[in-house]
C-alpha cells in the first residue's frame, strides 16, 4: 500500500481496482524497466540494413 499510495500516488479507487500484474507493471515503469530489448548499436543496425535492405517498388504509384 505504501508503494501504491505513496510512491505511485494512486487514489484508493485506482489502487484497489488494480490487478497484481498491473501494479507490477506500474512499478517496473517507475524504475525505467520497459520489458523491451535494448535498441541495436549502430554497427549492428547497419549490418541488419545490409542483410535486409528495403526494396523500392512502384507498387504504390498506381
Amino acid at each position: 500500500m505504501a508503494l501504491g499510495f505513496g510512491l505511485l500516488r494512486l487514489s484508493p479507487e485506482a489502487f484497489w481496482s488494480m490487478t497484481l500484474p498491473e501494479l507490477a507493471a506500474a512499478l517496473r515503469g517507475l524504475r525505467g524497466e520497459t520489458g523491451l530489448p535494448d535498441a541495436p548499436d549502430g554497427e549492428t543496425f547497419h549490418a541488419l540494413m545490409r542483410l535486409f535492405p528495403d526494396e523500392r517498388t512502384n507498387a504504390h504509384d498506381g
